[in-house]
């Protein structure tokens, strides 16, 4: 495995400081990169300092024809990162055409090269999407069963780069509570996002999903209501999701995914977005 150090990438002092920014702030707000803009590059990072609240930026390892996989790629983000000042809590968008989590030789590739992306950006968390068909079915023991076994696999590699791999499903909570307990290791955990948990035919099970999963299986938080801003009507009642949120003692990253016309609209609503997230903190 590809070391940071290996990759080129030394430690710096904006990094740092962002870093402490985000540790020390009430939440830890970020934003996913797709949802941003439609442009490849860390141009994405000037549009998030435009964002008072934003410390962080999910980026996608696979993006318009673009791929964190190829170092030079790896370090422009790095150092465009590091001069803005923000973090890249996470990593999204791992699948390569092909590829999905219930084609086990494919996704363990996949996950481990993703793992060394992660570990030489410093992010955290990779989030692995398995939907509907890519997603493995929970009561069949022979669709679950090899979905378990190379997740358990490369779990190990995930922890010794320090990276906790956050299944992002079209199951139930139940269901993911199921699948993690299943793998049973502390890298692997569920990055929930309610929204989906609602489109998906979970009706009314999205808000209790946080108290279902707990804490402890929570490795990441989405937040989007399509185009609306969070306070207004959706699938989704936010209110009552961000009670459950600091019901459950959860502390670490929640990360918009909203839908965005274009950068400006982006940070108008983004703005808007964070301001109610503070009001339910409050």
């Amino acid at each position: 495995m590809l070391t940071r150090r290996q990759f080129g990438i030394t430690s710096c002092s904006a990094a740092l400081a962002a870093m402490l920014k985000a540790e020390t702030a009430p939440l830890k707000i970020g934003h996913r990169q797709a949802n941003m803009t439609k442009e490849p590059g860390p141009g994405v990072f000037e549009i998030a300092r435009r964002i008072p609240g934003i410390t962080g930026v999910e980026l996608q390892v696979q993006f318009q024809k673009t791929t964190l996989w190829d170092r030079d790629t790896l370090l422009t983000y790095k150092r465009g990162a590091a001069d803005a000042g923000l973090l890249i809590p996470s990593l999204a968008g791992v699948w390569a055409a092909g590829a999905s989590l219930v084609q086990p030789g494919p996704a363990e590739e996949t996950l481990r090269k993703s793992i060394q992306a992660a570990e030489a950006l410093n992010a955290k968390v990779i989030l692995v999407a398995a939907f509907q068909k890519n997603c493995p079915i929970m009561d069949q023991e022979d669709s679950y069963g090899p979905v378990v076994t190379m997740l358990r696999k490369v779990a190990e590699a995930a922890a010794d780069a320090g990276v906790t791999l956050g299944m992002e499903t079209s199951l139930s909570p139940a269901d993911d509570k199921k699948l993690i307990d299943l793998v049973a290791k502390p890298s692997v955990k569920v990055y929930y996002d309610a929204d989906n948990a609602e489109r998906f035919g979970h009706k009314d099970e999205s808000v209790p999903g946080y108290e279902v999963l707990g804490k402890s299986r929570i490795a990441q938080i989405h937040v989007k209501n399509e185009e609306s801003l969070l306070e207004e009507p959706g699938r989704v009642n936010w209110i009552a999701a961000f009670k459950a949120i600091r019901g459950i003692g959860y502390q670490g990253w929640v990360v918009f995914e909203s839908t965005h016309s274009g950068p400006e609209k982006c940070v108008e609503a983004t703005k808007k977005n964070i301001a109610f997230i503070r009001r339910q903190f409050a």
